[in-house]
């Protein structure tokens, strides 16, 4: 029984001096150049100053985010591992195939952001608007490519949509980040990507034009860009990315994190370079954030089933 309390009380001083005795690794499950990646790096500093710890970033990136979430789940829940994640891409790979890993190892400890998918061509594209878009796919169907940051990310489910709700046929080319996605449609090796409005609006958007995102309403980043709906076609798809650690984390550690992202995101030097990124700050709580899921998993599900054509 003393052996028990000695064990309890050095657990819980562990815990209390928590994130004292080496650096936290933060897993980003994207190449360098990429929303998430471009969020993390401008989070680290605010982070590090309300953990007090010093934060070690690693891109971790293929199979749309699986390598990172698979390393993520099975890590030691001490309290040094956290990655970011995002959905849709989390949760729709549940729906594509056996993954490597039990999504249910996994917790979601504070939602960043929530960033609408957006079509993006060449600056010299002949194509203006979206119906040009479409129009383009139904004359030639297979000869219109859309790039994405990987199969089943919110790019991806976005194209899936518009082509299930038009009859159009896109050939669609994963990559595995948004700065691959970019340096493509800079080339003009693909008729047009997906970029979310903080991989667009918060970069030289040199040799690019957004010509619609899915979002439900115009962006304040980005106001003179017309929504999907407004220009007659009725897709929604956004990107949710936040923070997330082994499930058996415990609930003290969990609870300090997100706090340190709440305070992070309330701090007027971060907020002013969130508005340089054009991030859309949109924080949520990980219980919060996580009991949302299981209804955007159905939804997914539904997707994925209707729409074979995608693979």
């Amino acid at each position: 029984m003393l052996a028990a309390i000695i064990l309890a009380v050095a657990s819980g001083a562990v815990r209390a001096e928590w994130p004292k005795d080496r650096p936290i690794q933060m897993i980003v499950a994207y190449a360098p150049g990429g929303s998430t990646d471009v969020m993390a790096r401008a989070l680290e500093p605010f982070l590090e100053k309300h953990l007090g710890a010093d934060i070690v970033i690693e891109n971790r990136p293929g199979a749309s985010g699986e390598i990172a979430y698979t390393a993520l789940a099975k890590a030691d829940p001490d309290g040094y591992t956290f990655s970011y994640i995002n959905t849709p891409g989390f949760l729709s790979m549940q729906v594509q195939r056996e993954l490597g890993y039990d999504p249910k190892d996994i917790k979601p400890i504070a939602r960043i952001v929530d960033d609408p998918s957006a079509v993006i061509v060449p600056a010299a594209s002949e194509i203006k608007t979206l119906k040009d878009f479409v129009e383009a796919a139904k004359a030639s169907p297979g000869a219109t490519s859309f790039g994405s940051s990987g199969v089943g990310t919110d790019d991806h489910l976005a194209i899936i949509l518009l082509g299930a709700s038009t009859g159009a046929t896109f050939t669609h080319i994963p990559f595995n980040g948004a700065g691959e996605t970019r340096t493509a449609i800079l080339g003009s090796q693909i008729t047009a990507g997906g970029l979310n409005i903080s991989e667009y609006g918060g970069n030289d958007t040199s040799g690019l034009r957004m010509i619609a995102h899915f979002g439900k309403e115009r962006s304040p980043q980005l106001p003179d860009v017309p929504t999907a709906a407004e220009q007659g076609y009725p897709v929604f798809m956004t990107s949710e990315r936040g923070i997330a650690a082994p499930r058996q984390t415990s609930e003290d550690i969990s609870t300090k994190f997100a706090e340190a992202v709440k305070a992070t995101l309330d701090d007027p030097e971060f907020q002013k370079q969130a508005r340089q990124l054009a991030l859309p700050l949109a924080y949520l709580p990980g219980a919060e954030w996580e009991a949302q899921m299981p209804a955007r998993l159905e939804e997914f599900r539904k997707i994925w089933a209707a729409t074979p054509w995608v693979q």
